[in-house]
Parts: structure tokens; C-alpha cells; sequence
């Protein structure tokens, strides 16, 4: 979809994909050979690092809160490093003593070994996307003249680290196709440099973009430069924790010195605002999406580029509702909105005359959620959600509906994108058991054909997939995917993963993950509830789950796990819960909560210590989500249910793999590192709780192949030995 790529799309928890192929990889024998001198507490079968507890206090609004293991904050330390040496020994210990781990990694690396590709994007006569060939640590950009020309390798990440960790991150080419700006993150850092290459010779140029951070970048139609937005260089050793305030929004010529970029706009009075910026495809505006945070409200500015001294002009001001820019027929900007409509709505406004009374209604609000919306061949393609899954429908620029799109079943629909000039789009689709294919539509028959097509080792009709709802504490109804092979029998037995998010307006629909498949070859069951927090039915759904209704989301996710275990999918022994980032705060709620309801935890880069995570990189922006312990009420609420701060000396865990990454500079490892040592500290039961710490990785995305299937055969394996499946 065609919609500006604002800080809820570039920033707040949107690794999903990355998640659902279990993040945080290192390899087997990177410490096999450390040493340490740390000392070891037994608790049960295992012998865990006694990682040292701190005396440090901290006082909340008159209320002391102990934080002993402080120290674990600063990951460049000896102390840190020599603790990561420790735990990293025991888990891969554990994990190298699980016979069925070999083989679980033979099959998945027979699974993954299936040609991909990305959607296709043209820009004059050239055709741009990406292909892995199966195994490939890093997808590879290619350049065709034409659908149908041969394709030329243009980008090949591969050959950037030997390790795999260095990745492209981004891809934007200019109007004409003729050169491409591209994005290089290391070691799965959220920071980005951006560089400028000649598409027909492959030169690369001398253009070098530093301190780039939750930023794409737009091209002037000309190709003459580029629209982007930077944060001021980091101090030495801050760079991986230092907090980012003061976005600042830049214009740079091609071959100019970034140090001679100009500054298109900055609110030195307004710390926490970002800027993003969109050059509108007649070339002659540039759209400035202002965001705070990861709120799901934004400002729009635009500024007059055929006039060189032209003001940037407020037009949508203060942050009342979300306003995705669409596109624009001369002096008329389209929008996908929240404004009086929870479920969204197009509307048009023209620059001229942009009070209110004057506004257009072009798509009213529907019955589904509007998700996105994209202009192509001179019509609105909408993408709805019908309870987490696609619906997508044409309309005319005036809003007249002109068919719905037949999608091949049900499941997740992307893309959509291109210019109002093209007579054809590309779209992506898959489900629990169909791999990501590519589809041609044709704008003005409607029709579907199939462009890419994966083809992986497995018989989908051994599987199956319903839909269920179940309700929650407070009676809400909820649903939930349940994905299994045919003909089960719902006698308890059932290994079942649930895996759910519940945040940040983040809707989680139908996709496909090699790493699922495995465990559904084995036997188990996996279930997706779509909880409170996400964005599956709006903006109320949404802000049911956030800040003081926080709990909502825990208690959907609670019953969740009752449903599957009234309705004999499975048993408590044979439940795991899985979730990343802001999942890894549910998993860690809901296991600290109810540590009895379930036989296995995979928290992965979770945000575990509520109290102090917005005081690290990008944190302060999930105020709006979470609050801050800054403010009275809002501490009490984050610390009924912040994961750290409830783990109960003496109580007997589920099995527990905590996993995280040096690297991880959004979600810090701090956080899992501080709640691993007190899970340790805490547990008195037989099951093991182990941390795995990858190295030279971040918060997932960029993940080489390789280390993806190597940490998926480990969760894979972990569970296989805690649940005895």
C-alpha cells in the first residue's frame, strides 16, 4: 500500500516476521571454550552463573523498588560480558544434549531451501526486487529492464560480511529508475547509512548518509536528491543506549558532503517529534508526517517545492487522530483516517480551502477496518481486515466501489503499490499453509495471476486451519487462528505453541513461517489469538489493551490458554507461550501471573523492566502505549504487571528460554538480561529457565539465514525436551 511510512511502520515493533522464525541467534561454539569466574547456585537439574545482587534502591512517589542487578544495564562491561560467557555455556550445553535437535535443523534447513522473492516495484522501464535463493544469509536486489527481462544483480549482501550480518535494510530508486538509494545496518542495529548507487553501471556514488534512525528516504522527482531524516551523531559509546530525541528532517543533493545537506525542518521545542518525508508523485509537494512516539496520531505539514522559498505549512495540526497521506490530484490531498471514523475512511482535502466544513468524504467508514490504501492505474485499492484476515476492494478516485479483489483464500494480502500511470500492480499473499506468493493483478479486468510462486517440501493438505472465538475475563470475544495437521484428536495430548502480540495497534493475520511448519510436522498445534492492544478491529480495540487497560491483553491471552485446555487441544503440560517484543512483555506477564497455567515460556527481546524502559534508545516513545513510572498512577499500574518487578522468590516457573541479543537497541538487552538473573534468583522448581544471548545481532531484523535456522532448531529442540513431545 502507498501510505507514508511513519514511526508506527518504522519503528514500534514491527518484526513480526522475524519473531514468528524465532529471533535471537549465535552460534553453537562461539563460547564453548570461554572461561569465567563466576560463581553457580543449583536449582534443580541445572547449575546456573550466581550473578551478583546489588544493593541499588530506587524510590517511586514514596514507594522503594530494589534493583539488584543494575549493573547488567551497562552490556559493554567485564562484568556483563563475563555473566553473558556464563549463561551462554549452560543454555547451549542444555540445547547440544537434546538428541532431536540435529535432526529438527536437517529439516529445517531442508524446508528453507525454497527460492523467494520480494514484490516487484517499477520505476520508468526498470523492474526492481529482491530473491534468496534459498539458503542465502541475505536476499539479493535485482534490476530488469521489464517484467521479463533478465534480471542483473545489483545488490548482494552476501558479500558485505562473511558472517551474514550485515544486511540491506532499504531501497528506494528515483523516479526514473536511473540511480537507487539503499540502507546498510550492522549487526542488527536500528541505525542505517544510506548510500547511492548508479543503477545502470552499478557505480556506487560518493554519497554516504550517517546517524540515519526510523527513516526512509524520497526522492525530488528529478532525481536531483533526496528527502531523509537523521538524529545528531551519538557520543562515543552511547550509541546502542543513548536516548534519541530531536529528529531532524534534511534535503541532500546527490554528490554533495552530507555535512552540506540542508535542514528542511526541526522543532527544537518539541524533543520527542520525528519528521517524515514524502515528495507526492507529481513531484510538487513534499508531505511531512509528524509523529510522537509510537502513537497512533500524527500531524501532516507540507511544503510548496515549486516555490524555492516556500514556508512549511501547517495543514493538520495537533495530535488528535492518524492521517496516512494517499496521494493528490493538484492541490487535493487524499487521506486514510481515523478522524470521527475508528475504523478509517478516505477523505479529500484541498490545500486552499482546508477548514473542516470543507472536507470530502470520498470512502466512508466500513464494517472492517481500513488498514491501508494505495493509488494505482487511477484507483484507490483498499485493504481491509475482516476479523485478522484481507479483504481488498477497488474504488474509482470518487469513491465509487468498483469490485472487490479475489484473493486465493484466506489469509494476508500486501502490496498494491505503484503509480497512478501503471496498468498493473503486485501483491503478496500466504496463510499458515501457503508460502508467500506473488501475484500480477490487473487493474482494469481485475484479475489475478500468479507471478512467483514458491515451491517448498511439504504437503499443505495435511494441515489444516479454523477460526475460533473464545471470550475473555471481562466477556470481550476474541478470536483465534488454530493451525494443525488433519484428523487430530482432542484428547489433551496436543504440544501447542500459542503465540500471540497484543500492542502498538499491530494486527497479526495469517502468514507462513518454516519454523511453524517444523513444529506442525511434529505433531503440534499452533494457535494465534488476536488480543486487545492490536489493530484487528480499530482504533477502540487498540486502545482497549494499551496504558491502564494494559491487563486486558494479558487476561485475553490467559484465556486464551484456558480455551485450547477446556476444549482438550492440549494441557498445561503441553503448553508454550511465545512472543517478541512487546509479546515478550505479554509472555512475561502472563508467566509471572499465572507460572502455573503453563509447561513452557519463550520470551524473546522482551520489554521486561516497565519501570525504566523509557529511559533507553527509542523507549520514551512507547509512553503513549505503556505510561511512565514518572508519573504516580501510572507506576502503580506498570508495576502490578511489569515482568521484573513480579517474580516471586520461591515459586516453582514453567520452563523458561529467554532470548535477546547484544546488539538490540530498541528493546535493550538489559531487560532480559536483569529478568533472567532474577528468574534464576527466583525459581525453586526442576524446570530449566535459560537465557540465549546472540552476538553481533539486534532486535531481529537483517538475521542471517543461517542463524535463523540455527535458533529456530533450538526453540524447536528446547520444547521438545521441557514438553516431551
Amino acid at each position: 500500500m502507498q501510505q507514508h511510512k511513519n514511526a508506527f511502520e518504522l519503528k514500534a515493533f514491527l518484526l513480526c516476521f522475524v519473531i514468528n522464525s524465532f529471533l535471537s541467534t549465535i552460534p553453537h561454539d562461539t563460547f564453548a571454550q570461554s572461561s569465567t569466574n563466576q560463581l553457580t547456585q543449583e536449582v534443580g537439574s541445572l547449575t546456573y552463573p550466581k550473578t551478583r545482587r546489588s544493593d541499588h534502591v530506587d524510590q517511586y512517589h514514596g514507594t522503594d523498588v530494589p534493583d539488584p542487578y543494575r549493573w547488567l544495564e551497562d552490556s559493554d562491561s567485564d562484568e556483563t560480558r563475563a555473566w553473558v560467557e556464563a549463561e551462554n555455556r549452560i543454555t547451549f550445553g542444555f540445547l547440544e544434549s537434546i538428541p532431536e535437535r540435529e535432526p529438527i535443523e536437517e529439516r529445517l534447513t531442508t524446508l528453507w531451501n525454497y527460492e523467494r522473492f520480494g514484490l516487484p516495484r517499477k520505476r520508468g522501464e526498470r523492474y526492481f526486487y529482491s530473491r534468496n535463493d534459498g539458503l542465502q544469509n541475505q536476499s539479493v536486489l535485482y534490476v530488469s529492464k521489464g517484467i521479463d527481462g533478465e534480471p542483473r544483480v545489483l545488490i548482494d549482501p552476501n558479500d558485505w560480511a562473511e558472517d551474514g550480518t550485515v544486511a540491506l535494510a532499504g531501497w528506494t530508486p528515483s523516479e526514473d529508475g536511473r540511480l537507487l538509494a539503499y540502507g546498510v545496518a550492522a549487526a542488527g542495529s536500528d541505525w542505517r547509512e544510506w548510500k547511492v548507487l548508479d543503477t545502470e553501471t552499478g557505480r556506487e556514488l560518493s554519497d554516504h548518509l550517517k546517524w540515519v534512525k526510523f527513516s526512509g528516504v524520497s526522492w525530488l522527482k528529478d532525481g536531483s536528491g533526496l528527502f531523509y531524516s537523521r538524529y545528531d551523531e551519538p557520543k562515543e559509546g552511547e550509541e546502542f543506549t543513548g536516548v534519541n530525541y530531536h529528529q531532524k528532517l534534511y534535503f541532500h543533493k546527490i554528490g554533495d558532503d552530507q555535512s552540506r545537506d540542508v535542514l528542511i525542518y526541526e522543532r527544537p521545542d518539541e524533543k520527542e517529534w520525528g519528521f517524515d518525508g514524502h515528495v507526492t508523485e507529481d513531484g510538487r509537494y513534499l508531505i511531512i508526517s509528524v509523529w510522537r512516539g509510537t502513537e497512533r496520531k500524527n500531524q501532516v505539514f507540507y511544503k510548496d517545492l515549486a516555490k524555492p522559498d516556500a514556508e512549511v505549512v501547517e495543514l493538520l495540526a495537533g495530535f488528535a487522530f492518524e492521517y496516512d497521506f494517499v496521494g493528490n490530484e493538484d492541490q487535493t490531498f487524499w487521506f486514510n483516517t481515523d478522524d470521527n471514523a475508528p475504523l478509517r475512511r478516505v477523505l479529500a482535502i484541498d490545500v486552499n480551502n482546508p477548514q473542516r466544513d470543507d472536507w470530502r468524504e470520498l470512502i466512508p467508514e466500513a464494517k472492517e477496518v481500513l488498514r491501508g490504501v494505495g493509488v494505482v492505474g487511477d484507483r484507490f485499492l483498499a485493504l481491509y481486515l475482516k476479523d485478522a484476515a484481507s479483504k481488498v476492494r477497488a474504488f474509482t478516485l470518487k469513491g465509487d466501489h468498483v469490485r472487490d479483489v479475489d484473493l486465493p483464500a484466506i489469509g494476508s494480502a500486501s502490496g498494491f503499490g505503484g503509480r497512478r500511470s501503471d496498468r498493473e500492480t503486485f501483491y503478496y499473499f500466504s496463510n499458515y499453509t501457503t508460502p508467500g506468493t506473488i501475484y500480477k493483478y490487473d487493474i482494469e479486468s481485475g484479475k489475478s495471476i500468479v507471478f512467483r510462486e514458491p515451491k517448498v517440501d511439504f504437503d499443505p493438505n495435511v494441515f489444516e486451519t479454523r477460526q475460533v472465538f473464545y471470550e475473555s475475563k471481562d466477556g470481550t470475544r476474541v478470536p483465534m487462528f488454530i493451525t494443525h495437521k488433519r484428523g487430530i484428536k482432542l484428547d489433551s495430548s496436543n504440544p501447542t505453541l500459542l503465540y500471540a502480540y497484543g500492542g502498538f495497534n499491530i494486527s497479526l493475520t495469517p502468514g507462513f513461517s518454516v519454523s511453524n511448519l517444523v513444529w506442525l510436522e511434529q505433531g503440534g498445534i499452533y494457535a494465534v489469538p488476536n488480543l486487545r492492544g492490536g489493530g484487528e478491529y480499530g482504533r477502540e480495540w487498540h486502545e482497549a489493551g494499551m496504558q491502564e487497560q494494559k491487563q486486558n491483553v494479558f487476561d485475553d491471552f490467559i484465556a486464551a490458554a484456558q480455551w485450547l485446555i477446556d476444549n482438550k487441544y492440549t494441557s498445561t503440560e503441553k503448553l508454550a507461550i511465545r512472543g517478541g517484543s512487546n509479546g515478550g512483555l505479554l509472555v512475561g506477564a502472563a508467566m509471572t501471573q499465572r507460572p502455573e497455567l503453563f509447561g513452557a515460556a519463550i520470551p524473546a527481546v522482551g520489554v521486561m523492566d516497565m519501570l525504566r524502559y523509557h529511559k533507553f534508545t527509542i523507549g520514551w516513545a512507547w509512553v503513549s502505549e505503556y505510561g511512565s513510572s514518572d508519573e504516580a498512577d501510572s507506576f502503580k499500574n506498570l508495576m502490578s504487571y511489569s515482568p521484573l518487578h513480579n517474580l516471586e522468590p520461591g515459586t516453582n516457573y514453567p520452563a523458561t528460554m529467554v532470548t535477546t541479543a547484544d546488539h538490540d537497541d530498541r528493546v535493550v538487552p538489559a531487560h532480559s538480561f536483569k529478568f533472567a538473573a532474577q528468574l534464576q534468583h527466583a525459581h525453586s522448581g526442576d524446570n530449566p529457565v535459560l537465557i540465549r544471548i546472540e552476538t553481533r545481532a539486534g532486535h531481529g531484523a537483517g538475521t542471517p539465514t543461517a542463524k535463523l535456522i540455527e535458533a529456530s532448531a533450538d526453540v524447536i529442540a528446547f520444547l521438545t525436551k521441557v514438553m516431551g513431545q
